[in-house]
């Protein structure tokens, strides 16, 4: 028996199963469920928690049975237009994994190699910068900083590689873990130069479209900002993630490929069963994605591997998750794996949460 469970911005979802047609592993489209004692106390829960100001939407799935879809709480306060079971939501850093799943299948088709160095798709790497590989984007070790300017400043590719050009390494690569998200967005760079494909297209056509996920991506779904979300801080209302000025191909490559993805909770189940079979990626693949290679810390309780921090509960359970957090949405994806059990986790609340992003 499996459980999985999302929380995507407000939005929880969960199941349990395994099916072999990823595209029909949800229900209708704009149903919500309450079926059986356990949907009947998550509901409760759920309910309650909205009470305190929480707006989502969540799905419980057990044994390919659908027992919990359901909205909680408004999409826009002001409005009061309410979340519905199909409202989508900004993923923030979960984005990674989508990233980190192109470079896989890059590899998987022998068009690149992990331990390929950034030298070979970026040209005038100063000698500091130049043994950084693709490895070390992926688990955060290349030394790079953060951040190179505001999610919402307009920045093109060449303005990023300009960043790995001109930076101060935080440290030598592969010394140490140290979260970088321009070393994700440089990632999202070497998948459209090796693909010869933009971005968001890639993603589309190799990843979304074999996980049957039409309601994914940044400007290929056609989101409206009168579907979306808005977020709130503690100055009110931040609006929605396309109130916020993006580039004509996208967001700024100051956020692209590391976070800033729209996604629904039924999208992002078709992704966890996708990652469950070989839809997407072959065994390998997926075993490499979700190898704990390096610490996140002095303390070793948490590893990092291709776009996901791997750790392991009180009973010895490996849990694979992602958090992510800004002020606007706060979300966190476990995917919990044991031998008869996965239960992917993600929780997020429509409410103010710390500023810092992963």
């Amino acid at each position: 028996m499996r459980t999985w469970i999302w929380c995507l911005g407000g939005l929880t979802f969960a199941a349990i199963p395994a099916v072999s047609v990823v595209a029909e592993a949800v229900t209708s489209p704009g149903q919500e469920v309450v079926q059986g004692e356990f949907g009947a106390k998550i509901d409760d829960y759920m309910t309650r928690l909205a009470g305190f100001g929480f707006s989502g939407v969540a799905l419980v799935a057990k044994n390919d049975e659908v027992i919990l879809r359901k909205a909680y709480g408004p999409a826009d306060r002001s409005t009061k237009r309410p979340a519905t079971v199909e409202t989508p939501f900004t993923i923030g850093s979960i984005t990674k994994q989508f990233t980190a799943a192109a470079i896989m299948k890059l590899q998987a088709q022998g068009r690149l190699d992990v331990a390929d160095r950034v030298t070979k798709f970026f040209p005038d790497v100063p000698p500091d910068k130049s043994q950084i590989t693709i490895h070390h984007l992926l688990t955060h070790t290349a030394g790079l900083p953060d951040a190179s300017g505001d999610d919402y400043e307009a920045a093109t590719r060449d303005d990023l590689v300009q960043v790995l050009r001109s930076c101060k390494l935080r440290s030598k690569p592969g010394e140490h873990f140290a979260y970088s998200n321009v070393g994700f967005s440089l990632l999202g760079g070497i998948v459209e130069i090796v693909s010869g494909q933009p971005y968001e297209a890639f993603l589309a056509e190799h990843l979304f479209k074999p996980a049957g996920m039409s309601r994914t991506g940044y400007l290929l779904p056609k989101f409206r900002p009168s579907d979306l979300p808005h977020g709130y801080t503690e100055d009110g209302d931040w609006g929605t993630s396309l109130d916020h000025p993006w580039m004509p191909d996208g967001p700024s490559w100051h956020l692209r490929a590391n976070g800033g993805i729209l996604s629904t909770v039924d999208d992002m189940y078709r992704w966890h069963l996708a990652l469950s079979g070989d839809a997407v990626l072959p065994a390998e693949a997926r075993e490499r994605m979700f190898t704990p290679y390096v610490p996140e810390g002095p303390a070793g309780r948490s590893h990092y591997g291709y776009g996901w921090t791997i750790a392991k509960t009180l009973r010895g359970t490996k849990v694979i998750m992602q958090l992510y957090c800004i002020q606007r949405f706060k979300h966190v994806r476990h995917r919990r794996q044991q031998r008869d059990r996965a239960d992917p986790v993600r929780d997020g609340v429509h409410a103010p949460a710390e500023s810092r992003r992963r």
